[in-house]
């Protein structure tokens, strides 16, 4: 089992920025990959960023540019820097851990973006 903790979400307004943490816990293991997702209301959850323990990095169209993943693996932490925030960018953003096919989703934190 593996157990997530997020943390950084909040109220911002448009073009500010927020930065997201997610810890890792539990059966951790060296090969792995996080990410974040989101879901706004009415919609599907969908991919924003995802980092394989080796570095590499995958970005939603739609953050390209403006939203950056990154990991501490000595910390087994995953970050989500989001810069130039947009209304559209509201929802419940949600942590991921996969790791040999087994799928583990954080709680969700709220990011809210007024105009």
């Amino acid at each position: 089992q593996v157990q997530l903790v997020e943390s950084g979400g909040g109220l911002v307004q448009a073009g500010e920025s927020l930065r997201l943490s997610c810890t890792a816990s539990g059966s951790i293991g060296s090969i792995n990959v996080m990410g974040w997702y989101r879901q706004a209301p009415g919609n599907q959850r969908e991919l924003v960023a995802s980092i394989i323990s080796t570095g590499r990095t995958d970005y939603a169209d739609s953050v390209k540019g403006r939203f950056t993943i990154s990991r501490d693996n000595a910390k087994n932490t995953v970050y989500l820097q989001m810069n130039s925030l947009k209304p559209e960018d509201t929802a419940v953003y949600y942590c991921h851990y996969n790791i040999n096919g087994w799928n583990y989703w954080g709680q969700g934190t709220q990011v809210t973006v007024s105009s």
